[in-house]
């Protein structure tokens, strides 16, 4: 495992070289904000940097109910009991294994790997603008429908899930990357991904972290590269 830090933000990444899986800590007053739980053999080294840090993980945000994503959740959450779990009130029906769509919603099938074996269960049902700690939650459906990322306040860096990809390749979810395709062929919706790549452009981030690769600071000009690169690939068709 490899860990970086940036101010309040830490990156902890498996398989870096290979298959990069990132999950997320943030610094609080309070303790830390643990944004995703990896894979099940995450846990260990999740809990193990709190540790290091001298801190308890109080609360764990989830970005999206994929299984690379959610893995070390039921662990995690069972060593510190206190920790309330965040996630989409739209992805918390993923996170219970339910792919059904609603009727409002567009009748793509939802892809990637949905989790069937969770048992833990979200505390708080996230919903645009709510404030966790020094976060608040941005809605940017598209890699799943009820994708969330998240703005730190004090900082302008954004926690963005697999909204984007940044591994060989800055990408828009949905956007083939031919080294590493494996998230664009688990995004459910190209034409909402990309409406939430333009969202996250209008924040004007001073950093984008995402589930897959390494974090970019000051990212402007390549989440707009991104963009259009996702536009002219849907003009395609």
């Amino acid at each position: 495992m490899r860990v970086l830090q940036e101010g309040h933000l830490l990156q902890l990444t498996w398989m870096p070289s290979f298959f990069p899986v990132n999950c997320y800590l943030i610094e609080e007053e309070d303790g830390l904000t643990l944004i995703d739980a990896a894979m099940p053999f995450s846990a260990k080294g999740i809990i193990g940097t709190a540790e290091k840090l001298g801190k308890k993980i109080n609360r764990i945000i989830l970005t999206h109910a994929h299984d690379d994503h959610v893995g070390a959740l039921d662990e995690v959450a069972k060593h510190y009991t206190d920790a309330k779990v965040y996630i989409s009130e739209r992805d918390a029906a993923l996170l219970r294994g339910d792919r059904s769509l609603r009727a409002d919603e567009p009748q793509t099938p939802i892809k990637g790997s949905v989790p069937k074996k969770i048992t833990t269960k979200p505390d708080v049902l996230l919903r645009e603008g709510d404030i966790i700690g020094s976060l608040q939650a941005i809605s940017t459906p598209g890699h799943t429908p009820g994708s969330m990322s998240f703005i730190d306040q004090r900082s302008g860096a954004v926690i963005v899930g697999d909204a984007v990809q940044m591994f060989r390749g800055f990408v828009v979810a949905g956007t083939i990357v031919p080294l590493f395709p494996f998230p664009a062929l688990a995004t459910w919706h190209k034409e909402i991904a990309l409406s939430s790549a333009r969202k996250l452009l209008q924040l004007k981030p001073t950093l984008i972290a995402a589930g897959h690769g390494n974090w970019l600071k000051d990212p402007a000009s390549g989440l707009q590269q991104a963009i259009h690169r996702a536009e002219k690939s849907l003009r395609k068709g």
